[in-house]
């Protein structure tokens, strides 16, 4: 008997209306985004050459307000004024200028403003002489382009949701979706993307994390490798060497054959552990101090703090990530530095004349010599046009004083580092520091006017992702009138 039944093929639109009804549409989004992946990996083209992303996450929300200040005489007037005890003396700032000579002309933008570096950051005045870093202004998480009008009435689907909230808004920065549920972050993303046709034979993971876990490297397929300061987290202790007793045994019994499935994947993950352990630890010897018994000295010493020491590690493997070691084409780094949830004691001014101290400007000098050394470093093992280095945060902070510091904001500044970056020039536009002025939701938090989307995806352009795989990438990239912001230099 003949039937007019269609037979029983679940299609592309069958099967993303089933998932509409079955999980809604937040579930449908990350379905589409999901499926646009598999699409795009499965064209994706082998990249040639070494790339490399680092991202340097600043917890805790850095004012950038004083990170990077206009100089010329209204803005700066605007800028004290409305700072308070929180403003820097314009005498202390250091100026942008053309050149990494304190004789070159100073730096104007296309509006003819000019900038100054908070007075800790005297090495990022010399990288964006020298043409190797670009502050990019005002950038925050965004649905879509928002108007302060739309702020105000809070016209539906125009503000993100949880704003100035640390853990909402760290994870927005490093998922890049505000508006669909933070299964991966957009480094894992592109790691699901690129993994198989970049690392076919790489030997540890594409996503290293040396802070731990984060939200910016979770993907789907690529799970991130969380390496210590000082190597591999490793078994330790008595016996347990590379050619201890212990350990010999311990890989004999997981390379014995198991009947139970959970057992022998269990024993399958363990001894893959080990020898990827075993084998970071024995590939980076040769990237360690003189004084640890290594053959390779970093030219410029990276500070002990802990964000130097986090730097240091991924400048090693970097350094061990070709053929005779990891075999790796593509790569995500993560690492961290907290303490910028600047509540109180944020800027102390001192006798001395143009000087600061306070937690705000220990930490910045952090930042800016660890910057230095490691791009010194990329510098000297051949490597600063294929590391792009770029800092991000949890949100910016108020641009008034609370008194003793600053309170939770929105858009900020951030900086981009390394040799294909089209540096000694800043890029977005700085707000216009007038409470309830155009930029400002009305309590001195700016409204950012470039996406964390625009900026992730200008990234991700040099790193090698074409528009398509971009668009699969970052699924709201649409919303914006651009997907390159320009702060990288044309492939």
């Amino acid at each position: 008997m003949s039937s007019n039944k269609a037979p029983n093929i679940i299609t592309r639109r069958s099967f993303l209306s089933r998932s509409a009804l079955g999980l809604g549409a937040a579930a449908c989004s990350s379905t589409i985004r999901d499926l646009r992946l598999v699409n795009s990996a499965m064209a994706a083209q082998t990249p040639t050459g070494y790339k490399a992303l680092v991202c340097l996450f600043m917890a805790g929300g850095n004012d950038s307000n004083n990170w990077i200040v206009p100089t010329n005489t209204t803005p700066f007037n605007e800028y004290t004024a409305i700072r308070g005890n929180l403003a820097l003396p314009g005498s202390s700032l250091l100026p942008l200028r053309t050149g990494p000579s304190g004789s070159d002309p100073v730096y104007t933008d296309t509006d003819g403003y000019s900038y100054g570096f908070h007075p800790a950051c005297t090495k990022m005045q010399t990288l964006f002489g020298e043409g190797k870093v670009a502050p990019v202004f005002n950038v925050g998480t965004l649905l879509r382009p928002i108007t302060r009008a739309q702020y105000l009435t809070n016209a539906t689907g125009t503000r993100p949701p949880q704003l100035f909230s640390h853990s909402d808004q760290v994870t927005q920065w490093q998922t890049s979706i505000p508006d669909q549920p933070p299964a991966t972050g957009w480094g894992g993303r592109i790691a699901d993307l690129y993994n198989a046709t970049a690392n076919p034979a790489g030997n540890i993971s594409m996503s290293v994390s040396l802070s731990g876990a984060n939200t910016l490297e979770i993907g789907n397929l690529v799970s991130q490798y969380h390496v210590s300061t000082t190597g591999a987290v490793v078994l330790s202790g008595n016996l347990l060497t590379s050619n201890g007793p212990r350990i010999r045994a311990m890989k004999d019994i997981l390379a014995l054959s198991h009947s139970n499935l959970q057992r022998q994947a269990y024993a399958s993950v363990v001894d893959n552990a080990i020898f990827t352990g075993d084998l970071l630890n024995t590939s980076i010897l040769a990237t360690a101090e003189a004084a640890q018994g290594g053959s390779w000295v970093w030219g410029t010493p990276f500070p002990t703090s802990s964000l130097g020491t986090q730097m240091k590690m991924i400048a090693r493997l970097i350094q061990a990530s070709g053929p005779s070691a990891f075999n790796m084409k593509r790569q995500v780094f993560f690492c961290s530095v907290g303490g910028f949830d600047t509540h109180t004691a944020q800027v102390t001014l001192t006798p001395t004349p143009n000087t600061t101290t306070g937690t705000h400007t220990n930490l910045l000098s952090d930042v800016s010599e660890c910057m230095f050394a490691f791009q010194r470093a990329m510098e000297q093992i051949s490597m600063s046009n294929n590391v792009t280095t770029f800092t991000a945060s949890d949100f910016a902070r108020t641009f008034p004083t609370n008194s003793q510091g600053s309170d939770h904001g929105w858009g900020g500044h951030h900086l981009v580092m390394g040799g294909a970056v089209d540096g000694g020039k800043t890029f977005g536009k700085m707000p216009t520091f007038a409470i309830n002025g155009p930029d400002d939701t009305g309590t001195g938090r700016w409204i950012p006017t470039l996406a964390v989307d625009q900026h992730s995806a200008t990234l991700a352009k040099w790193y090698g992702l074409d528009p398509n795989e971009i668009e699969s990438v970052f699924p709201n990239i649409g919303r914006f009138p651009t997907s390159d912001l320009g702060f990288m230099k044309p492939a």
